[in-house]
């Protein structure tokens, strides 16, 4: 399907996505964040393909959740360093896929995940609080981690130990497991 404008978003993710793996895991197994991985282990190319198709794509239909969800990818993909991503592009972005999704919440979590690194902890937390009544994400695991994250931010380490500890309990991932874990132990 080389003319199906959503196929190449989807495959244009794909790529973007698929081009940052060998930075994801540490050689031990253990879990690697966007913000610590080693940007030279990208593969450079696959993201220049994956940003042409999304290009191409967007030229030729208006914007789909898979478009979006590429944009946002590619975002962080382009930026230099971790400290050099465009928080207000990945927001922006999150919000047009909001729309996209009928106010999905997980959308809404990343979403308020990007403001806290856009405008700080405290707004990170203050988005997440309204997340943490809704029951699609009643065992979202990321919700906790991502509470416990900001928490731990603004040095409130009982509170975010316990947010840890509610994340350990609703993920059966290993790597997961290790990488809260660790993060417990570390405040």
């Amino acid at each position: 399907m080389p003319r199906s404008a959503p196929v190449t978003a989807l495959l244009a993710l794909l790529l973007v996505t698929d081009a940052r793996a060998a930075a994801r895991v540490a050689t031990d197994g253990s879990l690697v964040l966007l913000a610590d991985q080693d940007r030279a282990r990208w593969d450079r190319r696959q993201i220049a393909e994956g940003v042409a198709l999304l290009t191409d794509s967007l030229r030729r239909h208006p914007p789909t959740r898979f478009s979006v969800e590429a944009a946002i990818a590619a975002v962080h993909a382009e930026a230099a360093t971790w400290e050099a991503t465009d928080w207000s592009e990945i927001v922006g972005l999150y919000s047009v896929l909001e729309r996209l999704t009928a106010n999905s919440p997980v959308v809404a979590l990343n979403r308020a995940v990007a403001l806290g690194f856009r405008d700080g902890p405290q707004v990170g937390l203050d988005a997440l609080e309204p997340l943490l009544s809704d029951p699609a994400l009643a065992t979202y695991s990321y919700l906790s981690a991502a509470r416990a994250a900001f928490l731990s931010r603004l040095g409130r380490h009982p509170e975010a130990a316990a947010a840890y500890q509610e994340a350990l309990t609703l993920t059966d991932n290993e790597v997961e497991r290790r990488f809260l874990t660790n993060q417990m132990k570390n405040l």
